[in-house]
Parts: structure tokens; C-alpha cells; sequence
């Protein structure tokens, strides 16, 4: 089996909200190699309707304690 190559790519999923500030949407984007968190808000104006507007911010490495905590947290 052949491994995906992600370069270039990405995906923004919806993003359950907990607050109003967070974003409706997250994901991640590959970009010449390197992998950036993707934050996205709908957001309404006069002139163009609906659009994103977004934020781009480098990945974060999770450590193996900070996975296992998100996964059981008790």
C-alpha cells in the first residue's frame, strides 16, 4: 500500500463550539512540507454577504502525555 502524500493539502471540519469567539470551523494545511493549523469564522458583510474569514497558525506537536490525557481524561 502506497502512503497518501498530504503536501499541499488540506481539510476544515466544523468545529463544535464551546464560545462564541472560537471559530466555526478548524483543520489543518500542508504547505511545502510543513503543517499549519486552519481556524475559519462565517462572517456577514454588507457588500459581499457570507465569507470566512480565517487564521493561519503553525501546528502544534502533541506530546504523548498531552494525547493521553485528551483521549481519558479521568
Amino acid at each position: 500500500m502506497t502512503q497518501y502524500d498530504n503536501t499541499h493539502k488540506g481539510a476544515l471540519f466544523k468545529n463544535d463550539k464551546e464560545h462564541d469567539r472560537q471559530p466555526d470551523f478548524r483543520g489543518t494545511v500542508n504547505v511545502g512540507g510543513k503543517d499549519y493549523q486552519l481556524a475559519a469564522w462565517v462572517k456577514q458583510s454588507d457588500k459581499v454577504g457570507k465569507y470566512f474569514s480565517l487564521s493561519v497558525s503553525e501546528a502544534q506537536k502533541q506530546t504523548k502525555q498531552a494525547v493521553a490525557a485528551e483521549e481519558d481524561p479521568f
